[in-house]
């Protein structure tokens, strides 16, 4: 039988099974050798309050688009685009000139009623006694008594005209009907307005201002039945305190207070909206922007907190790995919460005294022994 010596690529495949027989990984445990080390911690255990996160979106409590209430030419725009103004502030001024004239013409007119009136009373008072000694009759006092009562007719309404004359010159003057931030001007000097037509500008009010949101019905229920809301009248400024966040900022930091719930679930959707007043008096927050809220979904309980670095996957199961006071390694089933303070909640599978692995969980095997060495979680990670 002849031998055939061994091909450049035969020789490199049984280099490298030699290699590979008599090599051993860097990471596992030598023979003989010591274990490997570990580091456990205790699992933090305190009070916390779950939250759920919603996104919703802010809206102004008070939103007015400001229009022409009387027609004709703008003159005067009395305000900077974009200003603060205070209710009652001069906005625009429409030419005032034909008003003023109707006006006077008003109170002419009933300047000249009022006149016919008294002469109209003198008249009847007159016929009245002279009824009374028979030198007049009956029918000529009703006559006067019929022109007394049409000149009171007539004052009537020439004082009614004069009313609305007031009313259209004072329209004239657009004044701001709330306080906030008024937008830019959408019509500028010299064009013409239309009464209840033209829209001028809008005002939204920024402090306080209104956080609206959507929950699903089944967490409506929950909240309903941890935190009581939309069980009957919430009065103004009680409610539940909530955190929001803008869409910028990592922490839920400005302060609300959940005090509307709508009073039926949208059939469309199947949820319900939620509304926080929050406070915004330096006007950062404007109408428009989106939000993220931390809602209190539990009431305050002891909780078992763990890192989700020392959480392990096996298959559809969450698992941790506890270290005996031998050094053996066993694991625990465990079911999951959300996160706070930047823990994982733990709701089952452990007490809260065992020694967790939180670092080298690649290094344990159910089973074997490892060195631990103990550290202390903090309180908060966030």
């Amino acid at each position: 039988m002849i031998k055939r010596p061994l091909s450049g690529w035969s020789s490199a495949i049984l280099l490298s099974a030699v290699f590979l027989a008599f090599a051993s990984p860097v990471s596992a445990q030598a023979p003989g050798g010591p274990p490997p080390k570990v580091t456990t911690a205790k699992p933090v255990v305190r009070e916390i309050v779950e939250t759920d996160v919603y996104t919703g979106r802010f809206d102004p409590v008070e939103i007015v688009d400001v229009r022409a209430r009387v027609t004709g030419y703008l003159e005067k725009v009395n305000f900077v685009d974009g200003a603060t103004v205070k209710k009652g502030d001069l906005l625009f001024v429409i030419d005032r000139r034909p008003y003023k004239a109707a006006l006077d013409q008003a109170k002419a007119a009933l300047t000249s009623a009022q006149a016919g009136l008294t002469f109209s009373q003198t008249d009847l008072e007159r016929a009245q006694t002279l009824s009374r000694s028979g030198n007049i009759s009956e029918q000529v006092t009703d006559q006067r008594r019929q022109a007394s009562q049409t000149a009171q007719a007539n004052v009537d309404s020439a004082d009614a005209q004069l009313r609305q004359a007031q009313l259209n010159y004072d329209f004239t003057e657009v004044r701001a009907p709330i306080s906030g931030r008024i937008s830019q001007r959408l019509v500028t000097e010299g064009n013409i307005v239309i009464t209840d037509q033209t829209q001028l500008t809008t005002i939204v009010s920024l402090d306080p201002i209104y956080f609206g949101f959507t929950v699903d019905e089944r967490s409506f229920l929950k909240y309903q039945g941890s935190l009581g809301i939309g069980m009957g009248q919430t009065q103004k400024g009680k409610g539940v305190p909530i955190l929001i966040a803008l869409t910028n900022e990592t922490k839920p930091t400005r302060k609300g207070t959940l005090d509307f719930v709508d009073n039926r679930v949208d059939n469309a959707t199947g949820t319900v909206l939620l509304r926080a007043t929050v406070e915004n008096p330096d006007g950062f927050i404007k109408p428009g922007l989106f939000g993220i809220v931390s809602l209190p979904a539990t009431k305050p309980f002891q909780g078992i907190l763990l890192p989700d670095e020392a959480i392990s996957a096996n298959q559809d199961k969450r698992i941790v790995y506890i270290v005996a006071d031998d050094g053996s390694v066993s694991t625990r089933d465990v079911k999951l919460g959300p996160k706070v303070d930047g823990y994982r909640v733990i709701r089952e599978g452990l007490k809260g005294d065992e020694n967790v692995v939180v670092n080298g969980l690649s290094r344990v095997r159910p089973g074997a022994k490892v060195t631990a060495e103990a550290s202390t979680l903090p309180p908060s990670r966030s």
